[in-house]
């Protein structure tokens, strides 16, 4: 097996760390029953749900979010 460092990892041009972090990322996707959520977060995601389900245009929409956080508008919020 090879090894890497986080020295070496870290002299990566950009592009190929987003790479590497897309394929580490890709790959804790595929076993979500892995990644353990503690039962207060559970909860809150339950409650998030709910209120999202009561009032679906409650919230923000994609180009909405995607716009306010190039503009920095959310820091304001």
């Amino acid at each position: 097996m090879n090894t890497i460092s986080i020295a070496d990892i870290l002299e990566l041009p950009v592009q190929e760390r987003i790479q590497l972090v897309e394929l580490i990322w890709d790959s804790v996707a595929v076993v979500p029953d892995a990644v353990k959520v503690s039962p207060e977060l559970k909860a809150e995601l339950d409650l998030r749900l709910i209120e999202f389900e009561r009032n679906p245009e409650g919230g923000y929409s994609w180009d909405e979010v995607k716009s306010r956080l190039k503009d920095g508008s959310w820091r304001t919020t």
